[in-house]
């Protein structure tokens, strides 16, 4: 077979069946090219849109739910219903040691508050929180540092505010590392500048400042708004969300089944809902380029029968000079094959153009909805495979109809 395949007669003879056709065999092999050119670009793309949510949810605890109190809907052991809800300090401790599957537990508090630098103000959020925040949702400093221990042991008036803030309260290229502003006319030093992010991934602050030294300005006490709470990568996000609201609910004494007394949001439920349409996305992908590779295909075999009427002279003389009906469906194989190959290479090169394309228009910069659109090697591999298949399945139709000819017959025909 491998003599045959680099017999140079063999190829004389599909490119001479070739040549006699041009046109119809550019245009039999338009239809494998669009189903290649479409399995690439839209896998690359999807790709693309993956490795663009990836990069927005790269720095985030994705398995993590957030909890507040709310308002009591059910009486329960004296308090009536309509009972305000307040989560403390030691709910949040009892949660992490209390609940299986947590990673970490992280109790927030937040407010809209007046600042002030210079002559120049404005109203934003100001959030008290523990250095853990960094490691769940991670900010992503254009200048500084975070908050840390040391912040919070002594209670210091530090601040990392958000690029807004800074561009509002100080001027172009000023530096804002150890400059002051007032946040309800208390000084606080700033010691860090990070990038508002385009995802909201629960309350969005403004400006950040130790949990300690909030609840002393603020006079919270052990009060806090809400707990995020993050569950370690084998547990169900779900079950440790149902296990901590009932926790709570005992610890508050609330009745079990009060569906109002906290509001929930779980991240890991919506995040798994996205990659969910991700991998559906790419089943389609799947789905539609191959169905469209297979149309293709059979248009290249529907061809190569009308080849083989008219050939069947040539045939006829073919199989009276002693050709075996293998050699004969073997050369018919091999050009259906070829055509299939040479227009998946095609298709694979222009596939990469534009997902080539596709990186250049919308691939750039922090907002990018499509990030390094591509497909690995792994898949062109899969794709010529599946072409190197079809193309033999198909070809061995035309095939057996050519060795069907009796060559007494074949020789007769006009």
């Amino acid at each position: 077979m491998l003599r045959f395949l680099f017999d140079r007669d063999t190829w004389q003879e599909v490119f001479d069946s070739f040549s006699k056709n041009k046109l119809r065999s550019i245009l039999t092999m338009v239809g494998v090219w669009w189903g290649v050119l479409l399995l690439i670009g839209l896998l690359g793309s999807a790709r693309g849109l993956e490795n663009s949510f990836n990069r927005l949810f790269g720095d985030f605890a994705t398995n993590s739910v957030f909890v507040w109190g709310q308002s009591t809907s059910k009486p329960f052991k004296g308090f009536q219903k309509g009972k305000m809800v307040n989560l403390t300090l030691s709910d949040a401790q009892k949660v992490e040691d209390n609940v299986e599957g947590i990673e970490f537990v992280v109790p927030r508090n937040q407010r809209p508050a007046k600042m002030d630098r210079k002559f120049l103000s404005g109203n934003f959020s100001v959030a008290g929180d523990l250095p853990l925040l960094d490691k769940v949702q991670k900010k992503k400093l254009k200048n500084g540092r975070f908050i840390n221990e040391a912040d919070m042991a002594s209670k210091r008036k530090v601040a990392v505010i958000s690029d807004e803030i800074y561009k509002q309260l100080f001027e172009k290229d000023e530096e804002a590392i150890g400059a002051y502003i007032l946040i309800n006319g208390i000084n606080f030093k700033v010691v860090g500048v990070f990038k508002t992010s385009n995802v909201s991934m629960g309350p969005s602050s403004d400006v950040h400042i130790p949990f300690s030294t909030y609840q002393q300005i603020f006079n919270q006490g052990d009060k806090i708004g809400w707990i995020m709470i993050t569950g370690k990568p084998e547990f169900n996000i779900k079950q440790i969300e149902a296990d901590s609201k009932l926790l709570l609910k005992n610890l508050n004494k609330i009745h079990p089944d009060d569906k109002r007394a906290f509001g929930s949001f779980n991240l890991g439920d919506e995040f798994a809902k996205v990659t969910g349409f991700l991998t559906g996305m790419q089943f389609l992908t799947w789905f539609v380029g191959i169905a469209t590779l297979i149309a293709g295909v059979f248009a290249i075999g529907n061809i190569l029968l009308i080849t083989v009427k008219e050939r069947t002279k040539e045939i006829g003389v073919r199989r009276a000079l002693g050709a075996t009906p293998y050699e004969i469906k073997r050369q018919i194989v091999v050009e259906a094959v070829f055509l299939t190959i040479v227009a998946g290479l095609f298709g694979i090169i222009t596939g990469g153009w534009i997902l080539i394309g596709l990186d250049a228009l919308f691939g750039k910069g922090d907002d990018a909805t499509i990030v390094n659109a591509s497909v690995s090697i792994a898949v062109v591999f899969i794709a010529l495979l599946i072409l190197v298949i079809l193309g033999t399945l198909i070809g061995l139709i035309p095939a057996f109809k050519a060795t069907s000819i009796k060559p007494i017959e074949a020789l007769r025909e006009e």
